[in-house]
């Protein structure tokens, strides 16, 4: 599953993580692999199921 790095960036400045914001900003890709960088979320503490079904792109690959 792929989760939009928007997504991300927003949950950090709500949560006032703006360098943390701007770092995903910089280094990730528009869309996340989940499976992919679930320690960097973890690290982060973005839950990817958390994030609204309508912000979730899934990619058949």
């Amino acid at each position: 599953m792929h989760i939009d790095k928007a997504e991300i960036i927003s949950a950090l400045r709500s949560r006032g993580l703006n360098a943390r914001a701007d770092w995903v900003d910089r280094e990730l890709p528009e869309l996340v692999d989940t499976y992919k960088n679930a320690a960097l979320l973890n690290t982060l503490g973005i839950d990817a199921a958390g994030i609204s079904p309508d912000h979730v792109a899934s990619r058949s690959g």
